[in-house]
């Protein structure tokens, strides 16, 4: 260790060298992925699919590729081309889409589908500026399919490259802050020739060498170039700042069981948190927990509610939910209140209910309400 500390590099990593190195590293390495192109075909011209691109890259915001490769490879079945996408309808998009959280996502990847089609005849936009015009694309997005499906001089940087870039460099101003500058360094690396896959092997490097904790400098192909593994402070990079503690919020959530067999569902408005996703009405989520009367006064429907012991927890980005929730069998002529907003509600089978658009949140509140007492 102490050899590498002292070895003397350049000012900044080398900017051919690393590219080529990286490369060489990705044509034997890389993640075989089902959106991917192999880098060997390149050269018989074959690029990626921009639809596959997009889509992958939409499915992978916040969520990990294991986790994306069976969604990914659904939605491509049942909708192969950005036409079949843009002609579905959005209930069945978020249908498919449930369980990958974020699902204001969901409802752009279909506006982007339909824009793309109706406007673009069905072929996506090549430049980084034309692409940040459709719905649900930012800036990395727009970089990585311009990158990555046309072969354009972009620097898509997600929080692998953000990663690679700061022990690359040793950049030691703390995350959010240093994104800017990260984004201005890895830009300085971007070849002309083959970015896409350039950008790829940044992604794969910080994936599975170049990782959060115990990074494995011995074998990354980059460590004679890399300032951080010189120094010997790889793994304390990139630093970030303190973050505010997550709040708490609190609801109560009323699970109505017809006779018949079906479950009352609610439609939560387009805008906001799970926007155009069913959900078991509820009562605001506050700060703190409601009395037992107001809670019961805000039920959907006028009948005898009972309290299921315990309570369903999920996380969210910024907060920490915490809902009660209050089951009732209702005859089938059940009322609903007013302030239930009917016109947004349905009564729907519990069989359906593994194919309805429903967010992970509501399939735990589901299975508590439904548990043997």
């Amino acid at each position: 260790m102490g050899a590498v500390a002292r070895k003397q590099l350049p000012l900044r990593p080398s900017g051919p060298d690393t590219v080529a190195q990286l490369l060489d590293w990705y044509d034997s390495e890389h993640r075989d992925l089902p959106w991917r192109v192999k880098p060997r075909t390149r050269g018989r011209s074959l690029r990626a699919d921009p639809y596959r691109v997009w889509l992958s890259e939409i499915m992978l915001q916040q969520t990990t590729v294991k986790a994306v490769i069976p969604y990914f490879e659904r939605f491509v079945h049942i909708w192969p081309t950005v036409e079949a996408l843009a002609a579905a309808h959005l209930d069945e998009v978020l249908a498919a889409w449930a369980g990958l959280g974020y699902y204001s996502r969901a409802r752009n990847l279909h506006a982007c589908a339909k824009t793309v089609v109706e406007v673009h005849g069905g072929v996506f936009p090549r430049a980084e500026d034309e692409l940040r015009t459709l719905p649900g694309i930012g800036p990395y997005t727009a970089a990585a399919i311009a990158a990555i499906a046309f072969g354009e001089k972009a620097t898509p940087v997600d929080g692998n490259v953000e990663r690679v870039t700061a022990r690359l460099f040793a950049v030691r101003q703390p995350l959010p802050g240093a994104k800017k500058e990260l984004k201005r360094l890895a830009a300085t690396l971007t070849p002309a020739r083959r970015p896409g896959d350039f950008a790829q092997a940044m992604m794969d490097l910080g994936a599975t060498i170049c990782t959060p904790r115990r990074p494995s400098c011995l074998m990354c192909p980059l460590q004679s170039d890399c300032h951080a593994n010189a120094r010997g402070i790889a793994a304390e990079l990139p630093a970030k700042a303190a973050r505010a503690e997550r709040p708490t919020r609190y609801g109560v959530a009323f699970l109505a069981l017809r006779e018949d067999g079906r479950v009352l569902l609610r439609r939560r408005v387009e805008a906001g948190l799970l926007g155009g996703m069913l959900e078991v009405p509820s009562t605001p989520w506050v700060d703190q927990w409601m009395a037992a009367d107001d809670a019961l006064a805000a039920a959907p429907i006028d009948s005898d509610w009972w309290m299921v012991p315990g309570s369903v927890v999920h996380v969210f980005t910024h907060f920490r939910l915490e809902l009660m929730v209050y089951r009732a069998i209702v005859p089938e002529s059940a009322e609903l209140t007013f302030w239930a907003e009917p016109e947004r509600c349905q009564w729907l089978q519990r069989r359906d209910l593994d194919r309805a658009a429903l967010p992970s949140l509501m399939k735990k509140v589901i299975q508590h309400a439904l548990k043997p007492s």
